[in-house]
C-alpha cells in the first residue's frame, strides 16, 4: 500500500517536482518512485476531469492496483494505491478506503487548522510536512491493541503489512457517532447539565459534547466537528481509551490478531526516515519559527486528574505554572480557534469547548472557567452519570437475537451489532454482504450524479442469498440505511423479508417497511 498526499498548486516548474510532495508513505520510497506515484495521480485526475468537471474522480481499477482520490482541500489531494491480490479484491471495500483518508484529514484538520492555511503560513512546505508525518504515523499505529485478549480495536498494523478495512468491517461504519438511548427523564438531566455547562463557562459561543462510554448522549456542535471530536474521543480520552491494559468493547472495527512489534518498528521507522530527508532540507526554517510538532494521537499521554479533568502532556506545560497546556483545536466551517477541556467522571466524559478570544490569560483565564464548572455542574453530573448507569445494558445492549445488522441514518449516526456478535459470521456471509455494500454505494453515486432529489431519496432493496445459504438484505429508505445478515440455513425469502419487516417495525419505527 501507498499513501500520498500532494498540492497541484506547487512544483509545477522543471526541477521543483519535489515542493508537491506533502507526505508519501513508505517514506524510505526512492524520490523517483514518488514522484512516479504522484505523476501518474495527477494525469488520471486530469485526465477524468475531461468527462467529469463537476465530480471529482474517486477511484480507478487498473489490473494490478486499485488507486483511490480524495480532495481533502482545494487542489490538495490524498492518494492510497492498494496492490491487488486474490485476497484482497473480494476484502476491500472503495468507500471504506476513501473514509479512511477523509478521518485522517478531519482529524488532522481538528488540530492544525486546513493544509492550505500551513501552507499560506510557511510556502516552502517544511511545516506541513514536519506535522503530517507524525501525524498520520501516529494515526496508523492509534488502533494499536491495547492488550493480546482484546480483538475489537481496529488495527491497522498486522504482520509487517498495514490491516486496511475489509470485508470483516462491513457491518462497520467509519465517519458517523454512536448514540446512546436515553430515556425521557435522563435527557432532561443531561439537556439540564449542557445549560449549566455554557452558563460555567461565562461564554454564549462554547460548545459541549456529552459522552457515556463510547457512546454519544448529546452535542451542540455541528455534524463534521462531532465527528471528528468524537473519533478522538473514542480514540484518547474515554475511560476506555484511558485504561491501557482494559479490554475494549467499543464499536471500531476489529481485526485478526498478529504481531504488532515488527509492523509498529516498521512504520516508525519510516517516519524517522521521512523526518531526515525533510527536516535536513528545512532544519534552518525549524530552528527559525522555533516550532514544536504537537503529536496527540501519541498513545498513553492522557490522565485523569485529581480535579477530573483530563490532561496531556503533549502540548507542553505552562510556564508560569507548570500546568499541563490546554489543547486548542479548531473549528472546521469556522476555523475558530477552541480550548479542549475534557472532565471525565467514572463513565461520564465531558468536552466543553471554550473560544481562545473569550479567555484573557491564557491558562489562568481557563483554570477559573474549570473552577466554574465544578462548582456548578458537580452535582449534575454526578447525577446525570447514575442515571445513565442504570439505564445502560451492558456492551451487548443493542444486540437484538438472531441479526446482525448496521443502521445507518442521514444524520450520520449509526448503530450495529455489538463486534463480538459480528465475529460469529461465517466468512461467506460478510463477503457477500461486502459486495452487496459495494453495489449499495455505486447505486448512491449513480444518483448523486443524476442531480435528482427524486432519485437521491428513491427506496432500494436487494436481497442475497450467500454461498453458505444466508440471507444479505440491504434497505435504503428516506436517506437511512438497513444491512442485515441472517444465516438461517431453512430461511425462505418470504422469512427472510418477514424478519426485516419485524426489526424496521419494532427498532426503526416503520422506516424499512414496505407497506
Amino acid at each position: 500500500m501507498q499513501l500520498c498526499i500532494f498540492d497541484l498548486r506547487r512544483g509545477q516548474q522543471e526541477g521543483q517536482e519535489l515542493d508537491k510532495i506533502l507526505f508519501f508513505f513508505p517514506a524510505d520510497l526512492p524520490f523517483a518512485t514518488q514522484l512516479s506515484v504522484i505523476g501518474l495521480s495527477e494525469g488520471l485526475i486530469t485526465f477524468t476531469r475531461i468527462f467529469s468537471p463537476d465530480a471529482a474522480c474517486e477511484v480507478i481499477e487498473a489490473e494490478r492496483h486499485s488507486h483511490v482520490f480524495y480532495e481533502a482541500e482545494s487542489d490538495i489531494w490524498m492518494v492510497m494505491v492498494v496492490d491487488k491480490s486474490k485476497e484482497s479484491k473480494a476484502a476491500c471495500q472503495v468507500d471504506a478506503l476513501r473514509k479512511v483518508l477523509k478521518e485522517v484529514h478531519s482529524l488532522f484538520v481538528l488540530f492544525h487548522g486546513t493544509m492550505r492555511s500551513m501552507l499560506e503560513k510557511e510556502t516552502s512546505g517544511g511545516l506541513i510536512r514536519s506535522h503530517l508525518y507524525p501525524f498520520i504515523t501516529d494515526y496508523l499505529s492509534a488502533y494499536q491493541k491495547q492488550s493480546l485478549l482484546c480483538n475489537c480495536c481496529w488495527d491497522f498494523l498486522t504482520g509487517r503489512k498495514l490491516q486496511l478495512p475489509s470485508f470483516h468491517d462491513c457491518l462497520m461504519e467509519r465517519g458517523t457517532v454512536q448514540m446512546l438511548t436515553v430515556g425521557r427523564e435522563a435527557a432532561i438531566e443531561v439537556q439540564s447539565l449542557v445549560k449549566v455547562l455554557e452558563c460555567s463557562a461565562g461564554t454564549t459561543s462554547c460548545y459541549s459534547l456529552v459522552l457515556f462510554q463510547d457512546l454519544l448522549v448529546s452535542t451542540t456542535l455541528s455534524p463534521d466537528d462531532t465527528i471528528s471530536l468524537f473519533t478522538y474521543a473514542v480514540l484518547r480520552l474515554t475511560p476506555h481509551a484511558l485504561s491501557s491494559g482494559a479490554t475494549s468493547w467499543s464499536y471500531l472495527q476489529r481485526t485478526n490478531a498478529g504481531s504488532q512489534v515488527p509492523a509498529l518498528s516498521t512504520i516508525t521507522n519510516s517516519g524517522s526516515v521521512s523526518d531526515n530527508i525533510y527536516r535536513s532540507r528545512d532544519a534552518s526554517l525549524d530552528q527559525e519559527n522555533n516550532c514544536q510538532v504537537k503529536r496527540p494521537l501519541h498513545h498513553n499521554r492522557w490522565f485523569r486528574g485529581n480535579d477530573g479533568f483530563l490532561a496531556s502532556d503533549i502540548w507542553g506545560t505552562d510556564n508560569g505554572s507548570q500546568t499541563s497546556v490546554t489543547p486548542i483545536v479548531y473549528l472546521q466551517l469556522t476555523e475558530e480557534r477552541m480550548y479542549l477541556c475534557a472532565y471525565q467522571h467514572k463513565s461520564l466524559t465531558i468536552i466543553l469547548l471554550v473560544p481562545v478570544s473569550s479567555i484573557l490569560n491564557g491558562e489562568q483565564g481557563l483554570s477559573l472557567v474549570k473552577q466554574q464548572v465544578l462548582e456548578n455542574a458537580s452535582l449534575k453530573m454526578l447525577m446525570v452519570e447514575e442515571k445513565l448507569s442504570k439505564g445502560w445494558g451492558g456492551e451487548n445492549a443493542y444486540h437484538v437475537s438472531g441479526y446482525r445488522y448496521l443502521l445507518v441514518d442521514d444524520e450520520r449516526v449509526s448503530r450495529a451489532s455489538p463486534p463480538a456478535k459480528v465475529m460469529t459470521l461465517a466468512k461467506e456471509s460478510l463477503l457477500a454482504l461486502s459486495k452487496l455494500r459495494e453495489e449499495v454505494n455505486l447505486e448512491k453515486k449513480r444518483a448523486k450524479c443524476s442531480n435528482s432529489e427524486v432519485n437521491c431519496d428513491k427506496e432500494l432493496e436487494i436481497c442475497v442469498r450467500a454461498k453458505n445459504g444466508a440471507w444479505v438484505i440491504a434497505r435504503t429508505s428516506r436517506g437511512k440505511e438497513l444491512y442485515m445478515v441472517l444465516e438461517k440455513a431453512s430461511e425462505t425469502l418470504l422469512y427472510a423479508a418477514d424478519s426485516v419487516e419485524k426489526f424496521s417495525n419494532r427498532y426503526c419505527s416503520g422506516v424499512f417497511s414496505l407497506d
